[in-house]
């Protein structure tokens, strides 16, 4: 899962980034601090792995990793190459989703290009400038279209696509909330549209509110009605935890009232937006997370630990994770018949730990 953290300049973007990668992106109060984008990985700690793993006296565990990229603040005009406008829409192209940081607090000593705090004026910037990019995309797209039609009216298809993109977009609508069937779609995801990117709006709070205030409750109902996520966060608070030790994590995160830092409700809401789940395989060598998209049969799951998995494929045996826990082993587990066998048409389950069966 790749996430690109955007949003206008100095709202908190790298000061997040910083403290959920501990990578050390440059920090400053000044427009275009960050100019190259700055990459971090995260390893998703999880503690289904961990239990598995000392149940079965694994020698590693690996667990999922997310890669951020913090990408330059966006200003009004970048569709049209104003600021560093774009660098910011080529670096957005490679990401699976973005996470929009949005500036809920007011500090006199922290520019804003407006001079003023309004959150649905910041996100609206930024979401009119990828839907001007995807115009001028659909604009280029269409001539060629248009040619390649005349010598095959297949092409007609993706016309209608163009058409009924451009119809919404021109509207102010995104991409990825124009009503597309599931063929249409099929076509659009070779356009690289921006706009069509599930997004996470971050609500940036102060230390003093990191429950929320005024204005990220109105960015929870912007995403509301964008059919997007909404996590606030401090992203000074998030500094602060990135430097505790785990202990000291929990026990300053309950003084404040949150179940789970920031870093974690992104990574849920990344989950959410595109569809993925996580299943686990577990031996003596190692424990290990693997991601895959909701919905993904026992093959292609098996594909993802090796390719021969997949080809050979004869069937999983499954048990969810918790109940596998419980029985202590997974001898015991299949004595008391809490093991599946499953075959092709099995759905892998957010939980599920497997055992792949294959022959090549």
């Amino acid at each position: 899962m790749k996430l690109g953290v955007v949003g206008l300049p100095n709202v908190g973007k790298s000061t997040l980034f910083n403290a959920m990668t501990r990578a050390g992106a440059m920090c400053a109060s000044y427009p275009f601090c960050t100019i190259e984008p700055n990459i971090g990985m995260v390893a998703l700690k999880d503690k289904r792995v961990d239990a598995l793993a000392k149940l079965f006296s694994s020698k590693r565990t690996v667990y999922t990793t997310l890669e951020f990229v913090d990408i330059a603040g966006l200003v009004k005009g970048a569709s049209h190459g104003e600021g560093l406008g774009n660098k910011f829409l080529a670096n957005i192209r490679q990401v699976d989703a973005i996470v929009h940081v949005v500036r809920c607090f007011e500090d006199s000593n922290i520019a804003h290009i407006a001079d003023s705090i309004d959150p649905v004026r910041d996100i609206e910037i930024i979401n009119t400038e990828l839907i001007l990019a995807d115009l001028d995309t659909l604009s280029r797209r269409l001539a060629k279209t248009k040619v390649a039609l005349k010598g095959d009216k297949k092409h007609q298809f993706e016309i209608d696509i163009i058409d009924k993109l451009t119809l919404s977009l021109e509207k102010g609508i995104s991409a990825r909330n124009c009503n597309l069937t599931e063929e249409e779609k099929e076509i659009t995801k070779f356009f690289f549209l921006l706009s069509e990117k599930k997004v996470i709006y971050c609500a940036n709070v102060p230390e003093s509110e990191v429950l929320g205030n005024t204005y990220s409750r109105q960015v929870e109902e912007y995403a509301s009605s964008d059919n997007s996520e909404c996590v606030v966060v401090s992203a000074k608070i998030e500094a602060e935890l990135a430097d505790l030790p785990s202990q000291e994590q929990q026990e300053f995160l309950q003084e404040l009232g949150l179940a789970e830092s920031g870093l974690d409700r992104i990574v849920s809401a990344g989950f959410r937006v595109l569809s993925l789940a996580t299943f686990l395989t577990v031996a003596e060598k190692e424990a290990r997370a693997w991601t895959i998209p909701v919905g993904t049969k026992a093959p292609q799951a098996a594909g993802k630990v090796h390719t021969d998995f997949e080809r050979g494929f004869i069937r999983a045996e499954v048990i969810p994770w918790d109940v596998l826990i419980a029985c202590g082993s997974y001898t015991a587990a299949k004595e008391k018949g809490k093991v599946k066998s499953e075959g092709k048409d099995y759905i892998v389950k957010e939980g599920d730990v497997a055992i792949f069966k294959f022959n090549v």
